[in-house]
């Protein structure tokens, strides 16, 4: 679903229809992964839509949004919405991919004019990546509300750590409208070294970790990890009737190549092959679901080729048939019943590179590239499979440093945990 051109006003009177967040959860049952659309009494509600908790604290405030496609309320854009209520809103920030949603991976782009409202749409992404002082000159409180998918590698997050930063220097509040994570429902993945920050990965966290926006602001925020240790002025407006047993399925896609819940629940798994020589879709219409490379075995009876579009302009193996696996027909019983990160398709394409009896015939480079390092968190998985160590021996490294995490996690936790 992407952002239409024209936003229509929420009606004022919607703004008493929602509860507030239920306070005891205490009532937990044992853990079990559910769809929120099993119930539509409990259907989520997400935090910007309760407008009674945090339009109080935007009143006679100037204020930025940093936002993106995502910050709907029905089909209304949080711009729109708080407009209508006359909330003085004097900039806006975009993430990666933009305001709109519909840039590539990677893609440059610039600041500019929002042409509904007239407002000053400064993106932070490429050489920009932190709001500088006079981006917040004459701003009070900067709002957070863009949709996640909670994999370490997925770059708002690292967009809203240094909103945060710039928040915490300037004397700015910085306010989190939560939204469910729909990876949410289990922690796993190598944990991050801090010697390979980059941008896909700035803390050190493990791959899924299981955590809302709001909850990994806060942790964000007391385990000092802002520069220098400072702390923002953070506050949150948690979601209702969400927990972590259960998968929320975003009504807009996040990212031009996540379109659906299963392109999102298979990114945590699939993105480690952005590192790597074989493609993961992108410039088809199931990215992020399949996985394939020119050179994969050419007996396959799978097939599909990248094509130049709109968030895929210059796709990997533009206009050549790929070989491999179709991942799209994956129920989501199955992520509900493994609770961990895949690496057995990452695993067979590198065994079945290195071990193919033409290999040396075949000028065909190397299978990782730099990138995987900083995806990984690490250089350690990319030994280890290069030195031909199994799944079950890859995941007993994981232990230690997962354990460490979630006694960490459990400190910022905000919902109901399936553990």
């Amino acid at each position: 679903m992407k952002l239409k051109s024209a936003f229509f006003f929420l009606p004022l009177c919607f703004v008493c229809c929602f509860c507030k967040l239920k306070e005891d959860h205490s009532k937990l049952s044992h853990p079990s992964v559910k769809n929120e659309s099993e119930s539509e009494d409990l259907r989520i509600i997400p935090a910007d839509e309760r407008f009674s908790e945090y339009l109080p604290l935007l009143r006679n405030k100037n204020v930025a949004l940093l936002v993106n496609q995502t910050s709907l309320i029905g089909s209304t854009h949080l711009i729109d919405t708080l407009l209508s209520q006359q909330v003085r809103i004097k900039k806006i920030f975009a993430p990666e991919h933009g305001f709109r949603g519909d840039a590539d991976a990677g893609e440059k782009v610039e600041s500019t004019i929002d042409s509904k409202t007239g407002l000053p749409v400064i993106s932070l992404y490429g050489n920009h990546k932190k709001p500088t002082s006079e981006d917040l000159e004459g701003i009070d409180i900067v709002v957070f509300d863009i949709q996640d998918v909670g994999a370490r590698f997925y770059t708002y997050v690292s967009t809203m750590h240094y909103a945060m930063e710039s928040c915490a220097e300037n004397k700015k509040t910085f306010l989190v409208l939560d939204r469910p994570n729909p990876n949410g429902f289990y922690v796993d993945g190598p944990v991050l070294d801090p010697d390979f920050k980059s941008f896909v990965g700035m803390h050190p966290v493990p791959v899924v970790h299981g955590m809302t926006v709001a909850e990994y602001a806060k942790m964000i925020n007391e385990e000092g990890w802002l520069e220098s240790g400072v702390k923002c002025d953070l506050q949150f407006v948690l979601c209702e009737n969400y927990d972590h047993n259960k998968i929320f399925e975003p009504p807009v896609k996040p990212s031009p190549n996540l379109p659906n819940i299963i392109s999102i629940l298979l990114y945590p798994s699939i993105c480690f092959f952005e590192g790597t020589i074989v493609s993961v879709g992108r410039g088809t219409d199931i990215p992020f679901q399949q996985i394939g490379h020119p050179m994969f075995g050419a007996d396959s009876e799978y097939y599909f080729k990248p094509v130049s579009g709109p968030g895929a302009k210059q796709p990997l193996y533009q206009d050549q048939v790929c070989y491999g696996y179709d991942l799209s027909k994956t129920e989501k019983s199955f992520f509900v019943s493994e609770r961990k990160l895949q690496l057995k398709w990452l695993l067979e394409f590198y065994n079945n590179w290195i071990h193919d009896e033409d290999y040396y015939k075949k000028d065909r480079g190397p299978f990782f590239n730099e990138f995987f390092t900083k995806l990984a968190g690490s250089d350690m998985l990319q030994q280890q499979i290069e030195a031909g160590l199994s799944e079950d021996e890859i995941r007993l490294s994981w232990i230690e440093p997962l354990q460490e995490f979630k006694t960490t996690r459990k400190k910022y936790l905000l919902y109901p945990n399936f553990e």
